[in-house]
């Protein structure tokens, strides 16, 4: 009787509304309390990636902005900012790396409902990133032109872009930061701060870059330097933004003064997991630096052609990336939570959606490469290259979405080891040899290292996403 007198209480009960998809954009713009781990997982995804693909849509609109203006300095001072970006790469590789621990250990501590962890694990990440920047500081500082003449510049960027190369190194602090604090909000699933965060930063960076690359009223004109200030300026002012949201506080994180000391043990556990980390960004940035350095020995025309080429794929890819970041922090909350099951399912489902939207990006790469590439620079060798290049890469992205989710499932679980290796067997032993006997012992010149590119990347991803299939990361632990 009971039983059925609860059946029929619960039939009469209304369904609960569905909300509309417009308040549930709000909601993920906005931030919510939402548990990831409990929620229906679809809704979770739509509220961690739609802010992370706004935030790294922001992110490369600076990236298109900046190279934008410097074009109009021409073929040089692109030569300059892409082979300063090298050395960058090496930064962003330790920062990205750094990163990826901290979101998993931030991610699996908020699934464990231990705020207080959490909290630590934050400012360990910040004295971690002050450290960290110190070598690259003073290497860029005190070396800025023979990094460059190393990297086989022309005589003008050498002499004119040296200062470029000095601000963007010298000032390397705020990079790092910003990386590695929003990598907390977005492991603690408060995602929609480390989108504003990136908007304000970037878009203050957009405004100065005009202004401080050419000069307006008072302003006097830097040229190439101008730009790299903007940027220090820009991200300058989103990691003071972070510092004062962390200790104010977030929907899911917050700082305070008790957890201003060094802890060892979590900083122990940061900089394990970060070895695979920084080992697999490693890997993929110096695998990068070589293959600039072979195009740098075809000429600066190879060059700037790829960094425009390179801008343009960050712009188009962000989405993606946003949503594998997603799956990141699903992995690690779920693990967490001891929701194994959920988190294999997210990365499904989060790959599925990646691959479509590549799918529509290569067919523009396809139909409209050199449309794309003369929206930058009119230079038509400048424009052949980089439009080969696109054209070359729109053939992968079918298979590259699904890399791109499993490789941050593995970073997720905090497994960050197999990456690395994964890495290391397709970019230094297959990406760099086979570009430079294509494009060199070949004479196939720069098609040769698209070429090579292409083939690497295809058969990396196809692995990754088998090797993940065999769901050994479920049981791994940090």
């Amino acid at each position: 009787m009971a039983n059925e007198q609860t059946t029929s209480t619960a039939a009469q009960l209304p369904n609960p509304p569905k909300q509309s998809l417009w308040a549930a954009l709000k909601d993920a713009i906005r931030g919510t309390e939402a548990d990831y781990t409990k929620i229906p997982l679809r809704k979770a995804i739509f509220l961690l990636s739609v802010p992370m693909i706004l935030e790294l849509v922001m992110e490369s609109t600076f990236a298109v902005a900046d190279i934008y203006f410097v074009a109009k300095l021409g073929a040089s001072a692109i030569s300059a900012v892409g082979l300063t970006e090298t050395y960058l790469y090496l930064l962003y590789s330790v920062a990205m790396g750094l990163s990826t621990a901290v979101t998993a250990i931030v991610a699996r501590r908020i699934g464990e409902k231990d705020k207080e962890a959490a909290g630590i694990t934050a400012i360990q990440a910040v004295f971690i990133a002050v450290l960290a920047s110190l070598p690259f500081a003073v290497v860029g500082i005190y070396f800025a032109k023979d990094l460059l003449a190393l990297m086989g510049a022309d005589a003008w960027a050498i002499e004119h872009g040296y200062r470029y190369t000095q601000w963007m190194l010298g000032g390397n602090v705020v990079i790092v930061l910003l990386f590695l604090l929003n990598a907390v909000f977005r492991g603690a699933g408060d995602a929609a701060i480390a989108m504003r965060v990136l908007w304000i930063a970037n878009g203050l960076n957009i405004l100065l870059d005009p202004l401080l690359i050419f000069g307006w009223g008072p302003i006097p004109a830097l040229g190439i330097e101008g730009a790299a200030i903007a940027t220090n300026i820009g991200r300058a002012a989103g990691v003071l933004i972070q510092c004062w949201t962390l200790f104010r506080g977030g929907k899911h994180i917050r700082v305070m003064r008790k957890h201003l000391y060094l802890h060892a043990k979590t900083l122990g556990s940061i900089l394990r997991t970060s070895i695979g980390g920084i080992g697999q960004m490693l890997v993929m940035m110096t695998s990068w630096i070589f293959l600039m350095r072979i195009l740098a020995d075809v000429g600066s025309e190879a060059v700037a052609g790829a960094t425009v080429a390179m801008r343009i794929m960050m712009f188009t890819m962000m989405p993606a990336w946003g949503l594998s970041n997603a799956a990141a922090a699903l992995v690690g909350q779920n693990l967490g939570a001891g929701h194994p099951e959920r988190a294999e399912s997210s990365v499904w489902k989060i790959g599925f959606y990646n691959m479509i939207f590549l799918v529509g990006v290569s067919f523009i790469y396809f139909f409209y490469n050199e449309s794309l590439m003369r929206m930058f620079t009119q230079e038509a060798q400048v424009v052949a290259i980089g439009a080969e290049w696109l054209r070359i890469l729109s053939y992968s992205f079918f298979v590259y979405g699904w890399w791109m989710v499993s490789v941050q499932a593995f970073n997720g679980a905090g497994d960050t080891r197999t990456p690395t290796k994964i890495n290391l067997v397709f970019f230094w032993l297959i990406q760099i040899p086979l570009s430079y006997f294509l494009a060199i012992t070949l004479g196939w010149q720069h098609s040769g290292v698209f070429w090579g590119v292409f083939i690497s990347e295809t058969a990396v991803g196809i692995f990754s996403l088998w090797l993940f299939s065999k769901g050994r990361w479920k049981t791994f632990d940090v």
